[in-house]
């Protein structure tokens, strides 16, 4: 259980730097910087492997490195949605 809650705050730190290096806020506060985290982290494992440190069950650099791709993609998304509805 402990992991558990461990992982998650650890997955919501990591989407929170993403969004504070990338300037962008991430939606919905901080279930989304916890979504952000996770996607982020799978993402950059995923492509990078797993280097470096790791804490509650994410190599923290590729995890962070993902999360700032995924923040990066969202806010173009996002961008392109409200130039569409104007």
């Amino acid at each position: 259980m402990f992991s558990f809650l461990w992982s998650l705050i650890i997955g919501g730190i990591i989407g929170w730097l993403a969004g504070l290096i990338m300037g962008k806020d991430i939606p919905g506060g901080v279930f989304g910087n916890i979504i952000a985290g996770f996607i982020g982290a799978w993402l950059g494992q995923a492509i990078l492997g797993s280097w470096g440190p790791i804490v509650g069950g994410f190599a923290i650099l590729p995890a962070l490195i993902g999360a700032i791709a995924l923040v990066f993609i969202a806010s173009l998304i996002l961008r392109g949605m409200r130039k569409s509805t104007d």
